[in-house]
C-alpha cells in the first residue's frame, strides 16, 4: 500500500477558503521540500520559501517547474531568525513546521 498525502486535497481547498492568495507576495515558514508550496504557488505574483533543512530546499528547487521559477524563491533559514523585514509579505504560511 503507497503512502497517500492528502488524496482528496483538503489542505489545498481549506487554504483558498481562508485566504485569497491571488497576487499576494508570499512567505512560507518551514516550507521543506515544496509539499505545500505546490498547492498555491501559481496564485501568488511572489512566493519565497524558507527551510533551515538544505537537502528539503534542494528538492524543492528540483521540483519547481519552469513557469514558476521567476515567482517562486527559496532560502535556508530559521524561524528564529526571519531574514526579510515585516514589510516585504502580504501573507505568511506556517503548516507542520513546528
Amino acid at each position: 500500500m503507497s503512502l497517500q498525502r492528502d488524496p482528496e486535497e483538503f489542505e489545498k481547498k481549506i487554504l483558498h477558503k481562508f485566504a485569497n492568495l491571488s497576487n499576494k507576495r508570499i512567505l512560507e515558514i518551514g516550507c521543506g521540500e515544496g509539499r505545500l508550496t505546490w498547492k498555491y504557488a501559481s496564485a501568488p505574483n511572489l512566493t519565497v520559501g524558507f527551510d533551515p533543512d538544505h537537502q528539503a530546499l534542494r528538492v524543492a528547487r528540483a521540483d519547481c517547474s519552469h513557469d514558476l521559477r521567476e515567482y517562486v524563491h527559496f532560502a535556508q533559514a530559521s524561524a528564529s531568525h526571519i531574514p526579510f523585514s515585516k514589510e516585504t509579505f502580504d501573507i505568511a504560511i506556517l503548516a507542520w513546521s513546528l
